[in-house]
């Protein structure tokens, strides 16, 4: 189902309220870390956002992640605070690890030859499980 305006108007408000919050807990915490929100869906009754953490450096993203998920009925209510003019009622926060950049990296890794060649060594391919 493709989202409405409503949804995407609303994914961008949490979206930009979200890094206002998450950036300034980072700072008092967590000194040298980098935090974007690279994503918001908003589900069509407007009761659930997914938000979609990218964390620099990212070996550091699994803990973030939780620390964020533990600290989630602040953060709401930060957010409600910010939107109060804006939404009636804030959703549901769940928040997710975005791993696009890893991915990405692997990608570049490959083009430029600094991974193993899976046509000189087929070893280094997934096998796959024969069901």
């Amino acid at each position: 189902m493709e989202e409405t305006n409503r949804q995407r108007k609303i994914a961008g408000v949490l979206q930009k309220d979200l890094v206002d919050v998450l950036q300034k807990a980072a700072q008092d915490g967590m000194k040298g870390v980098i935090i974007s929100v690279s994503k918001v869906h908003v589900t069509s009754d407007l009761g659930v956002a997914k938000v979609y953490l990218s964390v620099f450096p990212s070996e550091k993203r699994d803990e973030l992640v939780k620390g964020v998920q533990s600290n989630t009925p602040l953060i709401r209510h930060e957010m409600a605070k910010r939107t109060r003019n804006q939404l009636r009622r804030m959703p549901e926060l769940l928040f997710f690890g975005d791993d696009t950049l890893d991915y990405l990296e692997n990608i570049d890794n490959s083009l430029q030859g600094k991974d193993a060649n899976p046509i000189k060594n087929p070893e280094v391919l997934p096998r796959r499980k024969k069901i």
